[in-house]
């Protein structure tokens, strides 16, 4: 039996629609996975759920899909954030990876005073999110923001979003996240270095921001990101 495959278009999703292939996908349809006209893969495009369509064209650089009807209703995820500052590109992409995995509606790489990278590639990293959510089932792709300055963003924070803060000089103090209600939320999670005591001060001050541990060791950034989405999601979010 062949694999599923399921394919990211930037293109509305209906009955008897059309859809042309970029080179970059018929090279992955044609080229790497083997399918040819006649062969049926699922489509998805962040809002109409997930459709059934036929291969209509085959070429090594085009092609051409037939949506025949919807197999999966659009499944938006809670309106969670997570909020990070990017550390090396390979745990970068893993943070971006999982978030979309996990559940989260938007991420926001940060430049914190301790962030150790000044830059990211925007671009590279939605790939990564659409590309996590084509293996994991997923129909909802989170956006993935360009990097902004913690200290500009949390001065714009919206007040009506709660905010998580992942506070490492916490370690091995009890948190009772149960006393934590729904709505709005983002998680925030530092930097390698940690956060500096200014930052934390500020964030510690805000009107919506809750400190809590991660238990009684200090993760790793990457670790921390997937630990605290887990957490919020089996709580908060549409596991629970």
């Amino acid at each position: 039996m062949k694999l599923k495959i399921r394919l990211f278009v930037d293109h509305v999703l209906k009955e008897g629609q059309s859809i042309r292939l970029t080179r970059e996908q018929s090279h992955y349809l044609f080229g790497v996975m083997r399918r040819s006209k006649g062969d049926h893969i699922s489509l998805f495009n962040g809002y109409n759920g997930e459709w059934l369509a036929i291969i209509e064209q085959a070429q090594k650089k085009t092609g051409q899909l037939l949506c025949l009807e919807q197999t999966q209703l659009q499944m938006n995820p809670p309106d969670l954030w997570l909020v990070f500052a990017p550390i090396k590109k390979a745990r970068t992409d893993f943070i971006v990876e999982k978030a979309a995995e996990l559940g989260a509606a938007k991420i926001l790489p940060v430049q914190t005073e301790f962030t150790n990278s000044g830059r990211i590639r925007q671009d590279r990293l939605q790939t990564h999110a659409i590309e996590a959510v084509e293996q994991c089932g997923g129909t909802f792709v989170p956006e993935v923001c360009g990097l902004t300055k913690l200290d500009k963003l949390l001065s714009d924070w919206p007040k009506e979003r709660q905010l998580l803060f992942c506070d490492e000089t916490k370690a091995g103090e009890t948190t009772d996240i149960n006393a934590l209600h729904g709505g709005k939320w983002a998680i925030l999670i530092g930097p390698e270095g940690g956060f500096s005591k200014k930052e934390s001060e500020y964030i510690a001050q805000m009107e919506n921001s809750h400190s809590v541990s991660l238990g009684p060791r200090i993760l790793r950034a990457d670790t921390a990101a997937v630990a605290a989405l887990t957490l919020w999601q089996a709580r908060l979010g549409d596991w629970s």
